[in-house]
């Protein structure tokens, strides 16, 4: 590499990592995301790079459009979290009750490092490049709304990326099929007849229900699915409010469900519901049960996953994959939106030097690596076929 790419390259990242720690000073909330969608922008048309909006506070950037070949698409998320930061770090959130606590700022920043990489070589690129700067993955279906306001046009296919300091740093995963589960919300109201603690047999006690509906719940994943089928049933909030000596006239029931093979997802449900209606009966109470689906599994595609490992390799050594992570991580990502329409791969890149000791992701005490931002800038040049620096 010449001396001035070498410095290019230098300055880059520098710059990359600065504007992280901007974003991360002044992060917004899903569909929120107006002033780093402007920040995004502005910094695009500096560079020169034709820019369009999607889905309102997303963008979409494109370089090297009338070249030939593959058209490939490249995705970072942009939005942040309701969590009161406790990083400790010199850019620390400056927004109350908002952090970037899932290291979106990092994937926006590292994006951004590859778009200046590819602008700089945008004649030797051998197909167009697509850039998505995408809002509200964090359960605002940010993935779906791009698509639907045509983010894949002409897309043949995306790659995409999360930083996970559970593996460790040099390591990662990019499966063939499942890489992440889907999920969805489960909300049970339990109806009986409320009255005093002391005569309980003319109550129809909802919070003796409820309860027993959380235990049969567990049943499910143990009993009632195959055990080659990866899927958690989550209750994690219990709400009766009453007093010490009142059974109250109902009980709220919420959580989630995680499930990684889609083909299980319609029996799941119907376990669900079918479970809480039959213990709700034999308490001799009743219940409404509502489901609701959000992200579809991850699911990667052979050829990409492969492509993508490659370059992981190429970049980290040939033991950069992980063998001890357990897949499919249980967590979900909107990027599944993508992947049910066109080719394409996703990985999660290690992060942490000490996984036992790092704060996971959505904690108060999270930071981004910025070491990933120049690994995972030339991770991207190999996946569109750029020159490396």
């Amino acid at each position: 590499m010449s001396e001035t790419l070498a410095q290019s390259w230098k300055g880059l990242i520098n710059d990359a990592i600065a504007f992280r720690h901007e974003l991360h000073r002044h992060p917004e909330l899903t569909w929120s995301e107006y002033q780093t969608a402007s920040r995004i922008r502005q910094r695009l048309s500096q560079l020169g790079i034709e820019w369009q909006a999607c889905a309102e506070t997303g963008t979409i950037a494109r370089i090297a459009s009338q070249a030939k070949g593959r058209h490939i698409a490249l995705r970072g998320d942009i939005d942040a979290l309701p969590i009161v930061e406790e990083s400790g770090v010199e850019w620390t959130s400056k927004e109350a009750g908002c952090m970037h606590a899932c290291g979106h700022d990092g994937h926006t920043a590292t994006l951004f490092a590859a778009a200046q990489w590819l602008k700089l070589h945008e004649e030797n690129l051998p197909g167009p490049v697509t850039l998505l700067f995408q809002p509200a993955e964090e359960g605002g279906y940010g993935a779906k709304k791009m698509i639907e306001d045509g983010a894949l046009a002409g897309i043949d296919a995306i790659f995409g990326w999360h930083n996970w300091p559970a593996i460790s740093f040099g390591q990662a995963v990019c499966p063939e099929g499942a890489v992440m589960a889907g999920n969805g919300l489960i909300d049970i109201t339990v109806h009986g007849l409320g009255g005093h603690s002391s005569q309980p047999e003319l109550c129809c006690d909802p919070v003796l229900a409820a309860s027993g509906i959380i235990v049969a719940l567990q049943q499910i994943v143990s009993r009632r699915l195959p055990p080659q089928a990866a899927a958690v049933v989550s209750i994690t909030s219990f709400d009766a409010p009453s007093g010490p000596t009142i059974v109250p006239d109902k009980a709220k029931l919420s959580g989630s469900y995680r499930i990684a093979d889609p083909t299980h997802l319609d029996k799941l449900i119907q376990l669900i519901k079918e479970i809480s209606h039959s213990v709700a009966t034999a308490h001799n109470t009743h219940c409404d049960v509502e489901i609701s689906p959000r992200y579809p599994p991850t699911l990667n595609h052979s050829a990409e996953a492969e492509l993508y490992r490659n370059a992981l390799q190429k970049e980290f050594g040939s033991d950069a994959i992980s063998t001890t992570t357990l897949l499919p991580i249980m967590a979900s990502e909107d990027f599944s939106y993508y992947l049910n329409e066109i080719p394409g791969a996703f990985a999660l890149i290690g992060s942490s030097r000490d996984p036992q000791n790092s704060p996971p992701c959505h904690s108060a005490k999270y930071d981004f690596n910025d070491e990933l931002i120049a690994h995972v800038t030339r991770i991207y040049a190999r996946l569109v076929g750029a020159p490396l620096p």
